[in-house]
């Protein structure tokens, strides 16, 4: 069976033409890094002509970026890879039949994250759309975040049913995971170490023979494709452990009295051989696409994959623990602003509260799965007046209105609380914002240590602050 395989690769040849389906975070800049590869000579992205996305067809395809304010390198080389005609955005997914290789970035979210279950149809479509013109000798790669087993489950079995062909035999099929952020996109996917998991040897082979032409510094990392798609999901949960490790730190800290900041220091102070210290910050709350969902993800692949082994899984895993821990923060933003309004002799009821950031990350319009929208939610709840200022987010990619004008946000508010470290953020100057404010002792949370304490204080504001124990309950300055 993979000799066969191996030989009908042989024949179709070095890899010339690619798809990418999914015109989004991941699949644009990996688009356009191939059409900027002089080893290949075509490169589609695939993106359904939809009400929500079938826009960036049209704004690819004029040398355009959907993504302009996360990455701003990325239109220039669109429009480069695009006026040469090496790439092109199309809805016509008949075009998969002269691909060598397609590749499938698609999001992988839970359908609702109180049942943690995910989300496949999208992946799903888009697994039956290359099945149908799938031919042989392609390799199909899924990029997509995905639960282990989905690549030699559910992806194959798809596969196979629309194409008539057999996996391994008749076409290639691997997983090899995105490893990117946002404001980065471009140089993770050059720089960073490429994972790459065939379901078979040759499957493996033609997956690095895809992606080796667009590292700069990163290099290939082969294995089985379950082992990537478990590789994947454990570097994100693993980076939520650390931060939840973090943000479990702070809360102890502001029990004690004592600065998160100082000790954290102290801790990664300590350095020699064999002593690693990877501890991370502290902050409002994890949001994004990946490490909100990845545990999860994680989870039920060894639920799925384990059979009768029984082990702390779930809410009761390390993993699961820490998911527990970060999305506790928010609601813990809003225990420091209802206590410090309190403090300010204000009824929660009456207050008007103003949220500077709707981004997951600094400098950076991601909204996807922000922590400010729980502390929005629970705020409101009390009965709290809520407006939000963000300096990155478009107004039609929040479930809020997103005000642009900072003193109209800042005008007549109880309370600023801060949820993103935008740079705008850290210019914050105190006499400005409690002019603006109208209040004696306005109220001011920092849930990401982006201002300087004690200036605060001592212009009269009553300060509360992730892990700052040293400060939360300081004399009112009069």
């Amino acid at each position: 069976m993979t000799n066969t395989l191996s030989s009908i690769i042989q024949q179709r040849g070095p890899i010339q033409t690619i798809g990418v389906i999914g015109m989004g975070y991941v699949g644009i800049p990996a688009a356009v890094l191939f059409a900027d590869a002089p080893e290949f000579h075509k490169i589609y992205g695939f993106q359904r002509d939809s009400k929500s996305s079938g826009y960036k067809i049209g704004m690819i395809n004029r040398g355009e970026s959907p993504l302009d304010k996360d990455e701003p390198e990325l239109e220039n080389l669109i429009q480069k890879v695009v006026s040469v005609g090496k790439f092109e955005c199309t809805a016509d997914f008949s075009k998969i039949a002269d691909c060598d290789a397609v590749c499938l970035a698609i999001q992988t979210p839970f359908a609702d994250p109180k049942d943690l279950i995910p989300d496949f149809r999208p992946l799903q479509d888009g697994l039956r759309q290359t099945g149908r013109y799938l031919t042989k000798g392609t390799i199909v790669v899924l990029e997509s975040t995905i639960t282990p087993g989905t690549t030699t489950g559910m992806a194959r079995e798809i596969l196979e049913e629309e194409s008539g062909l057999l996996t391994g035999k008749d076409f290639a099929l691997a997983h090899a995971p995105e490893r990117v952020m946002v404001g980065r996109l471009l140089k993770n996917i050059r720089e960073h170490d490429r994972i790459v998991g065939g379901i078979d040897d040759p499957s493996t082979r033609r997956a690095i023979e895809l992606y080796t032409p667009v590292l700069t510094t990163g290099r290939i990392i082969p294995m089985t494709a379950t082992a990537a798609e478990v590789t994947k999901t454990a570097e994100n949960a693993f980076r939520d452990l650390q931060i939840a490790a973090a943000n479990q730190l702070a809360l102890h800290c502001e029990a004690m009295g004592v600065n998160v900041y100082d000790v954290r220091a102290g801790i990664d102070s300590l350095k020699g051989d064999g002593i690693t210290r990877a501890i991370l910050w502290p902050g409002a709350g994890v949001g994004g696409h990946c490490l909100t969902k990845d545990t999860w993800h994680l989870e039920r692949g060894a639920q799925m994959l384990g059979g009768e082994l029984w082990y702390p899984h779930g809410q009761h895993s390390i993993f699961g623990v820490a998911r527990a821990i970060n999305d506790f923060m928010p609601s813990h933003m809003a225990q420091l602003t209802r206590d410090a309004l309190s403090r300010a002799g204000v009824d929660v009821a009456e207050s008007h509260i103003a949220l500077l950031g709707w981004a997951f990350i600094n400098d950076s319009g991601d909204a996807r799965n922000t922590p400010s929208e729980p502390f929005y939610d629970e705020m409101e709840s009390y009965g709290a007046g809520m407006i939000v200022h963000d300096p990155f987010v478009a107004h039609d990619e929040a479930s809020v209105f997103i005000e642009d004008d900072m003193d109209a946000v800042l005008c007549g508010t109880d309370a600023i609380v801060i949820f993103t470290a935008h740079s705008e953020y850290k210019k914050l100057d105190p006499r400005t914002v409690k002019s603006l404010s109208g209040e004696d002792h306005p109220v001011i949370v920092d849930g990401r240590n982006v201002i300087d304490p004690d200036l605060f204080i001592n212009a009269g504001f009553i300060y509360k602050g992730i892990g700052r124990g040293d400060k939360n309950n300081h004399p009112v300055v009069q």
